[in-house]
Formats: C-alpha cells, structure tokens, sequence
C-alpha cells in the first residue's frame, strides 16, 4: 500500500474554537454548505475529501436518527456471530490518501475520517452490526451511509457511487453496503471513513486504532 501523506498547512484554527464556531450556526440556523471553507487535500492532490462541516448532511443525520429512537429500532440490530466480530471496509488493495487527524482548514482543524483511494465501484463493507441510520446522498459526503453500532459508535461511509442498504435496515458486520466513489466534494475516487463516538460532528475517533483494537487491522 502506499501511504503518500504532504505536510499540513501551517496554523490551522483549533478544535475548540472550529466547534464553537459550528455551534454558534446552528444556534442561528442552517447556513449554506458555502460558509465553510474548503479543506486541503494533504496528499498528492487526488482521491481526498475537500469538504469539511455540512449542515445538510448533519440536519439530516439528527433528524433520521430522531426518527429511529422514536421507532424504537433497538431490537432490529443485527446478531453478531461472533459476539462482538469486526471486519474491514475494503477487501482489495487500497491508497491512503489521507490519514485521519492530517491539520487542516476542516471546521474541526483536521481531517475526521481515513480516505482510501480505490476504484469506482469498488465493494464497501460494514465493519460491525449496526442499524442504518441514514442512506441518501447529504452535501459534501456525497452519497453516504451512516451505520449506529452495536456499542453506540457511528461508522460513516461516505462519497459513495452506490448504496445498497435502505435507512433502518439491520446490517451485521462484513454486509456490503455499497460502492465506492467520488459523490460530493471529492477530488477523486475513495472511501471516507469516519468513526463517531457520539452522533454529532466532532466527537470523531481514529478509525485505524478504533478497528485494530477490536482486531480489524486496517493498516
């Protein structure tokens, strides 16, 4: 694999203050996806996300999930079989065309996911049970699928050229969710995996650590 990362741009705004600036709009209301500046690419200028905070596809995640909680879909998460089995997004070589955490001019200060630069239609996987919370195309994800799992996590798979998986639907650990892509701000085909600890943007976690200790190793 080949893990080919350039340096960040220098004296990118904090976390703390990207946060309170994100809340500040909600406060007031959406705003449109414009208002926030692109991100860099740290990489070699191909297959990354160049979109960082997005109303649209935040609105939409909070609202589906609103919905679930209401339904009471906890009972619909898939069985693990094995308890508490993990598996990896991709199941073909892929590049790193971004790592998670690379400073930035994201609204959180750095990259919140891993990119893995592969093909166009390549298969995508969920890494655990979970229940779909949001299948559609959002703003700069793209076309996106939005997995709770079995231990309150939420997995993001996003820039999608396909999604095979309806919202609510339960998905166990391994079941093909989609295709990889290039939908929404991108500069070229990957997958965007981002790990939530909580639903909403900023609470992201380093998804190479967060699978490797469940013992999915990434990388």
């Amino acid at each position: 694999m080949d893990h080919h990362i350039d340096e960040a741009r220098p004296a990118p705004p904090t976390r703390r203050d990207a946060l309170r600036a994100a809340a500040g709009f909600l406060a007031v209301g959406a705003v449109p996806v414009t208002a926030f500046p692109a991100a860099a690419s740290h990489s070699d200028g191909t297959d990354v996300c160049t979109g960082g905070y997005d109303v649209e596809f935040e609105t939409a995640l909070a609202e589906a999930a609103a919905r679930l909680d209401a339904d009471d879909n906890r009972a619909a998460f898939a069985p693990e079989r094995p308890p508490g089995r993990y598996a990896l997004p991709l199941r073909r070589g892929f590049r790193v065309s971004a790592r998670y955490g690379v400073r930035g001019d994201w609204l959180a200060g750095h990259h919140t996911g891993i990119d893995l630069a592969v093909p166009t239609g390549t298969p995508v996987y969920a890494v655990a049970s979970g229940v779909v919370v949001l299948a559609r195309r959002s703003g700069s994800y793209g076309k996106a699928v939005t997995v709770r799992l079995r231990d309150g996590h939420y997995a993001v798979f996003a820039h999608l050229s396909r999604i095979t998986v309806r919202q609510g639907a339960a998905v166990r650990a391994g079941a093909r969710i989609g295709s990889s892509g290039a939908t929404g701000r991108a500069t070229g085909p990957h997958l965007h995996l981002e790990i939530r600890s909580r639903r909403g943007y900023g609470s992201d976690i380093d998804p190479v650590r967060y699978l490797a200790r469940r013992g999915a190793r990434l990388l």
